[in-house]
């Protein structure tokens, strides 16, 4: 028995989860959620691929993060919350991929009592936006997930799950562990595993039956192991590790980095330092792509103005499954700054179109010019989206 989820067109084996089936199959069928997009994968679940390439676009973003500031420049004059202009010139960034992700760095809390630094609490609101632009995936471990604590959690998977925005790395029980851990995917017939893990919870406990998966290298070699490559093309990992605002990768991330390609992982992700750090491409004898590893694609939002720390990267994988040869990688960048009082998340497209203040330009420009230094180094392309709202979303795989 499958299940249709209206949001890209998730479908899940309910045979698999039994339990699941029994406990939340109302919600499931009773909440609204958007069409088209790729499929959850059951264990039991086998997509059969024809001689052919596919394709699939994969958008990756950086830290979301919810500062105070950020709440109440959301807050309308009704007491209702709404970020649509935080996100308005990247909608259509997310709105195009075939996969979505990003590391959503809050909890989001059924209370009124939003708090920003050091214990993240957001509204609801938040979710409708990543709804709005299509996200498909919340990652979800990292170093605050626990900091409201077991409703924290509770709330924030429901609250996604609720719209259709599949999640890892934290789960309220048992139940979301088994069905998200590891999450599989089936993107235009390339079918992912994707695991997510943090170094901390920064000293908060893990409540009692909430599960997060922190970083311990035996409990990712006995993960990885569990995957059948008869069926997975596909296994990317999320680490939330390193060192807050410092440029350069740690030798523990690059060890962990190691440590997953060793054992047949092509994408590593990973989120926490802040600020955008160097980006490995590991190509084949002929010099096609076949692993890529992201140390940090800095903040996607935050309240952080400081040098290096206003902006970050939205990085696109374009990848193609070819029977018989291993997944080919076309990966490409797009910077992008925040601009206040709105937290508007601005792309080098959009700048030039608005209006900035003198200083806002200036520190613009010093963001792009320190981003496309430090990105050019890895021979990376920069993706020239044309992201104004109005813009057509049809694109070509070959541009």
């Amino acid at each position: 028995m499958f299940m249709y989820l209206k949001k890209k067109g998730f479908w899940i084996s309910l045979l698999a989860f039994p339990a699941f089936a029994a406990a939340g199959l109302l919600t499931w069928f009773d909440t609204p959620k958007r069409v088209g997009g790729p499929l959850l994968l059951s264990d039991t679940d086998s997509v059969s691929c024809s001689p052919c390439s596919l394709y699939a676009r994969l958008v990756l973003a950086g830290d979301l993060m919810q500062h105070l500031s950020q709440v109440q420049a959301a807050r309308k004059t009704g007491g209702e919350y709404d970020y649509t202009e935080s996100f308005r010139f990247v909608t259509s960034v997310f709105q195009k991929a075939d996969l979505a992700i990003l590391n959503l760095e809050t909890t989001l809390t059924p209370s009124l009592h939003y708090t920003g630094y050091p214990r993240f609490r957001s509204p609801s609101a938040l979710a409708d936006a990543l709804s709005e632009m299509q996200i498909d995936v919340a990652v979800l471990a990292n170093n605050h997930i626990c900091d409201n604590g077991r409703t924290g959690i509770d709330y924030t998977t429901r609250c996604l799950d609720s719209l259709g925005i599949a999640f890892t790395g934290a789960f309220a029980d048992s139940l979301q562990y088994n069905r998200f851990h590891p999450l599989r995917i089936d993107v235009n017939g390339i079918r992912m595993a994707i695991f997510n893990y943090t170094y901390s919870t920064n000293g908060l406990p893990v409540p009692k039956g909430i599960i997060v998966n922190l970083t311990d290298t035996s409990a990712i070699a006995r993960d990885l192991s569990r995957v059948d490559r008869r069926e997975i093309d596909c296994i990317t990992v999320f680490f939330h590790w390193g060192d807050e605002y410092v440029r350069r990768p740690t030798p523990t991330q690059r060890m962990l980095a190691e440590y997953c390609y060793r054992r047949g992982v092509e994408i590593v992700v990973g989120s926490h330092p802040h600020v955008i750090q160097p980006i490995d491409l590991h190509a084949d004898s002929d010099g096609i792509i076949r692993s890529v590893t992201l140390y940090s694609l800095g903040n996607l939002v935050s309240n952080q103005r400081d040098r290096y720390r206003n902006g970050g990267l939205i990085v696109t994988l374009d990848l193609e499954k070819t029977v018989g040869r291993p997944l080919r990688i076309r990966p490409s960048y797009t910077p992008v700054w925040v601009s206040l009082p709105d937290y508007r998340i601005l792309t080098p497209s959009v700048v030039d179109t608005i209006a900035l203040s003198d200083r806002e330009r200036k520190e613009y420009l010093q963001f792009e010019q320190d981003t496309r230094e430090w990105v050019a180094i890895e021979g990376l392309t920069e993706k020239c989206y044309d992201i104004l709202p109005e813009a057509d979303t049809n694109r070509n795989r070959d541009e």
